[in-house]
């Protein structure tokens, strides 16, 4: 039989395992009164347990391992953090471990009191091989708890994106204007071009932007300028503007721009996502939101408030070029197509919401983020297609977006037991 530490962690956790008689690997009397609160971080693995051993009550934290040599092979004796460890729960205990004093570690031994239905449930229920572990087993999960697992990892998902927007606003010393401003690029560059977008949008403060919110030509020379994308020279009489408006905008607020043509992806994307089509309608954009937070904030309530803020329409030379001194045989789109207003729900206004509310201390905002979720479609792509093949399918945003959370935090990297999917599946029922 083999398996993960993480396994004998759950055992642990739920006690699936005989009590009966139950004796150290020394031969002493143990009695277990609290198991402790499972530490998913740096730490022995379950922090204040409470248990009896030889009629002495011990208050401290428990540590799990295979094997009992792993203590020693993980360093644990140097460390000061396992001082107050009470008990070692092992599957073998194949080697004596000794605390710091030379007294030797009370260690329980699990090979041979497991429960067979939680081996049996383990075995037919999980495929570590395969994409989703749980895959054949998903639909015996009941609803409520794939809910539950859902609704923890879309919640840990929005922590994790949440978490770069106020590392953002620590960069802007807790300016939120510019913070809203450097996330919105950041977002608009879709996964080829994110980087490049944060950095243009870190080398023109919005403030600058906003003195010239009424001129969109100027707003794209400046933006296209310093993203190292607009040419030196050129034939087009419009282009030509631009490339004096940015050189005297330049000279006028002394900007070195370290972005050039490499720094962006334009093998592999499709026109519509150049990265010059996109700052031309970030220009737009910028143009017709007075406030750029406000709106965001306060005046994007719902997915159709949001779609109107981003209903825009970028200068006349984007209508027939994605890019320069090419023209189109064929008319542009005229504006941010409906797919990527979703995108931008998702990725922008969600993790900006959740921030928000993070920062302030305000969980009404959290309940904003999940109602405005399911306004907006199921996205579609090669991870939902894997829940789908099994029968599960996702009806809104919130669905989609916690399904990706479970896939990268829990089914990609094997975390299937910190999972109330896979826990419920092989739940014991000798308890």
């Amino acid at each position: 039989m083999t398996f993960k530490e993480d396994f004998l962690q759950l055992v642990w956790k739920f006690q699936y395992f005989t009590k009966t008689n139950l004796r150290t690997t020394n031969g002493d009397e143990l009695k277990i009164i609290q198991v402790g609160f499972h530490n998913h971080s740096e730490g022995p693995d379950f922090r204040d347990a409470v248990v009896v051993i030889d009629r002495v009550t011990l208050h401290g934290h428990v540590e799990v391992h295979r094997l009992a040599s792993e203590w020693k092979q993980h360093s644990h004796g140097g460390d000061p953090a396992y001082n107050s460890v009470v008990l070692h729960v092992v599957w073998e205990n194949d080697q004596e471990v000794l605390r710091n004093d030379g007294t030797t570690m009370p260690t329980l031994e699990l090979k041979g009191l497991i429960f067979l239905d939680i081996w049996r449930n383990y075995e037919q229920m999980l495929d570590y091989k395969a994409d989703l572990p749980c895959a054949h087993g998903l639909q015996e999960a009941p609803e409520i708890v794939r809910f539950s697992a859902l609704e923890k990892a879309l919640v840990e998902r929005l922590h994790e994106k949440s978490s770069l927007i106020l590392g953002l606003l620590k960069e802007t010393t807790d300016d939120w204007e510019e913070t809203a401003y450097r996330w919105l690029f950041t977002c608009f560059g879709f996964k080829t071009n994110s980087q490049a977008m944060g950095e243009l949008a870190a080398s023109v403060p919005y403030k600058i932007l906003l003195k010239h919110r009424d001129q969109l030509p100027v707003l794209e020379a400046i933006l296209l300028g310093q993203s190292g994308l607009l040419p030196t020279e050129s034939e087009e009489p419009y282009v030509q503007y631009l490339i004096r408006e940015y050189d005297f905008y330049r000279k006028k607020y002394q900007w070195a721009s370290s972005l050039r043509r490499i720094h962006w992806t334009f093998m592999g994307v499709r026109p519509s996502n150049f990265p010059t089509i996109r700052i031309a309608q970030l220009a737009a954009v910028l143009s017709n939101a007075p406030n750029l937070l406000q709106s965001v904030m306060q005046e994007s309530r719902d997915f159709a408030a949001f779609k109107k803020l981003f209903k825009i329409k970028p200068g006349d030379y984007w209508q027939h070029h994605y890019s320069f001194g090419k023209p189109s045989q064929r008319r542009v789109s005229n504006g941010i197509s409906s797919t990527i207003l979703e995108l931008l729900v998702i990725n922008y206004v969600i993790p900006l919401w959740f921030a928000y509310g993070r920062y302030f201390e305000e969980p009404d905002w959290q309940d904003r983020c999940f109602d405005l979720l399911q306004e907006v479609s199921a996205e579609n792509n090669h991870i939902l297609r894997k829940f789908q093949s099994c029968g599960w399918s996702a009806q809104n945003s919130f669905d989609t977006q916690g399904m990706i959370g479970l896939y990268k935090n829990y089914c990609q990297p094997k975390k299937c037991l910190q999972c109330k999917i896979a826990q419920t599946l092989i739940k014991s029922e000798s308890k």
